[in-house]
């Protein structure tokens, strides 16, 4: 399929999403908002995947949201509709945007996301949501909202206080500063830095390859198990993974394990299903 932001290939057992208007700094124009959800969602309900990894072209990652996305037609209707079915209106679309990344989350496999130059904005919002981030030497961080006169409002104020101090975030939010690679590799932003575009694209692709070799039911249910334990309390993540294991646990897959670390060899293990679409389907 082809898509206006995004080329899709298959690395072996590897999604690789790359957006791919770097000429355009890859802004995240209205096609971003409806193509990202769409190729996540095809390759988490697929199953083939064991991994996903988002990457960029150009100079820079991603310089945020397009003028075009705060528009939206909606400008010339101002006058014309009654201000509360209006501000109604704002919140929806808030809303949807939020889902766009909420994608990232839900995936039933690791999304990885290898970051170059800025990452502004919109796209703070979007790597947050994503389960790993690394970067190149000269990458930086910019919470540009509040630069714009605006809050942020698709992700980066929920999610980013839960992956680094909050201190920092406040910082970073209030004064609209660069955070450096450096600086996000030290506070636990980003896992890793590479020194170029080429070898954190590879590296990334490398890490994704190694999580591949795992048992993908296992993979889904970490993944599923730390996002919900981030946002609940131990006794109710305890209790959550139990319920988890007594459906998905799968001595086979550990069957599997065993026996190809006892002949030094990957195992092989079954992809997850593809995911229903509706009842009796």
């Amino acid at each position: 399929m082809t898509y206006e932001c995004f080329e899709v290939t298959d690395v072996g057992k590897i999604a690789h999403v790359q957006m791919s208007r770097g000429e355009n700094l890859n802004t995240m124009v209205p096609s971003f908002w409806k193509e990202l959800p769409e190729i996540i969602n095809d390759i988490s309900d697929e199953g083939r995947a064991r991994a996903i990894v988002i990457s960029s072209t150009g100079r820079h990652f991603c310089a945020g949201m397009d003028l075009a996305v705060f528009t939206g037609g909606n400008l010339s209707a101002e006058g014309k509709t009654e201000r509360g079915r209006m501000n109604a209106n704002t919140r929806s679309s808030a809303l949807h945007l939020q889902e766009s990344f909420n994608c990232l989350e839900h995936a039933r496999m690791p999304v990885l996301v290898a970051i170059q130059g800025g990452c502004v904005g919109g796209a703070v919002d979007m790597v947050t949501a994503a389960d790993m981030r690394y970067a190149t030497a000269d990458a930086w961080f910019c919470i540009q909202e509040i630069n714009i006169g605006m809050t942020a409002d698709v992700g980066t104020l929920q999610r980013l206080p839960k992956l680094v101090p909050e201190g920092v975030v406040r910082e970073l939010a209030y004064t609209g500063r660069r955070m450096s690679a450096q600086r996000a590799y030290e506070v636990g932003l980003v896992n890793q830095i590479f020194e170029t575009h080429e070898e954190l694209v590879q590296g990334v692709l490398d890490i994704a390859h190694e999580i591949a070799t795992k048992s993908p039911l296992a993979i889904w249910g970490t993944k599923e198990s730390v996002n919900y334990a981030r946002d609940h309390s131990v006794a109710d993540s305890l209790n959550f993974i139990a319920t988890w294991q007594a459906g998905m646990f799968q001595p086979k897959d550990m069957a599997a394990a065993f026996e190809a670390q006892a002949n030094n060899e990957d195992p092989d293990f079954d992809d997850l299903p593809p995911m229903r679409k509706g009842l009796g389907s």
